[in-house]
């Protein structure tokens, strides 16, 4: 190409918006949520590992009734006003977010084009009363009949943000098939638009986790109980169908950092899985240590660990407890499992990220209660 054709090429990537200019030749990213209810730990370890970020995310506001937001970080108090200064100095996006799971009111907000359009005009007038670099959307749990009016919020949100950005955050979808009913994982999915979510939204957070049982191909291929966080094969399902409406230069990929405990029930064929409670690496290590028990790297590259409550106050052997799921199959009794995600786990992560093209990873969640060797995988 010669000198004469690029000189207009230059001048059109100067008129893009700033936003639009840095996804052209952005480099890998690495972003992570900050919950409100862990904002001391989160934020200390956010600082104790700051040069690992591009982008920070506080976790955030929720949004009340009337579709105005609501601070439950306390973004306007300590430490957040200096932590977002010294964020920007080393050139780290401070892009809170907003959290919404109320689907009828959500719909009933977003239905209605005066309701609509306040809640973007508060949206926006409190980014720019703080001077964030942007917004992130997490709107879940939405109806299926609130797909055209989340993806006119979402244009006109675009519109009205000028130079700032618009992030989204999406539940993971699952191929049709490989899913037991071809229909969506979760009727709010319905309410995702991938294609208008790809041309609105700057960052696309894709949540490829919490995927339990969703997937059953890979379920019914495994013989023994399947219940992972996030199995990379199912991820990079999810990631190549979200990826044929939405560039991949947008979207990062969320990764757990927490695990699940179930009770699980031997069935005649398969399993019965009751979800007990969610929780953080070392409450999965602190229970093995008093069992005597080695988490073991399972099927999807995950830690997970077999035990009999009645066992939980004594010390049994590892044989004993590996010996656990057969015996509850055959003498169907019920047996609990943990699997979490830990460093390794999420390296694999990292790495399908890379293998696949896309614009970085998104830590769910930056706690102070991550596997401690998590700073040692990402990029």
């Amino acid at each position: 190409m010669s000198l004469k054709k690029l000189f207009p090429l230059f001048f059109l990537v100067l008129l893009l918006p700033l936003r639009s200019q840095a996804a052209l030749s952005a480099p890998f990213e690495v972003s992570g949520w900050i919950p409100y209810w862990r904002n001391a730990t989160g934020t200390m370890e956010f600082l104790t590992h700051i040069d690992k970020f591009k982008e920070i995310n506080p976790f955030g506001y929720t949004v009340k009734s009337d579709g105005t937001l609501f601070d439950a970080s306390g973004l306007s108090q300590a430490p957040w006003p200096d932590l977002e200064k010294l964020a920007k100095a080393k050139q780290i996006r401070f892009v809170p977010t907003v959290m919404w799971s109320d689907g009828a009111t959500i719909d009933k907000i977003l239905r209605n084009p005066k309701t609509r359009a306040a809640h973007i005009k508060n949206i926006v007038s409190v980014v720019k009363a703080n001077n964030f670099d942007g917004i992130d959307i997490d709107y879940e749990a939405k109806l299926a009949e609130t797909q055209p009016y989340f993806s006119a919020f979402l244009k006109e949100l675009y519109a009205a943000m000028g130079p700032k950005w618009v992030e989204c955050d999406i539940e993971a979808r699952t191929p049709a098939d490989s899913r037991r009913d071809p229909t969506p994982d979760t009727p709010d999915q319905y309410a995702n638009d991938y294609k208008a979510i790809g041309k609105y939204c700057d960052r696309v957070r894709l949540m490829a986790y919490d995927q339990a049982s969703v997937d059953q191909k890979l379920t019914l291929s495994t013989s023994g109980p399947y219940v992972p966080v996030a199995d990379p094969k199912w991820v990079e399902k999810v990631v190549n169908l979200a990826a044929q409406s939405i560039p991949k230069s947008k979207i990062t990929l969320g990764v757990a950092t927490y695990g699940y405990e179930y009770k699980v029930t031997p069935l005649t064929s398969g399993y019965d899985y009751q979800f007990l409670w969610a929780f953080n690496p070392k409450y999965a290590t602190d229970l093995a240590a008093s069992l005597g028990l080695v988490p073991q790297r399972n099927v999807a590259g995950e830690l997970s660990l077999t035990y009999r409550p009645s066992d939980a106050t004594a010390s049994i052997s590892p044989s004993s407890a590996s010996a656990i799921s057969a015996a509850g199959s055959a003498l169907n009794q019920s047996f609990n499992i943990l699997w979490w995600s830990d460093a390794s786990a999420i390296k694999d992560k990292v790495d399908l990220a890379k293998r696949l093209g896309l614009r970085g990873i998104s830590i769910f969640k930056i706690d102070g209660g991550a596997d401690p060797n998590l700073w040692s995988v990402l990029p």
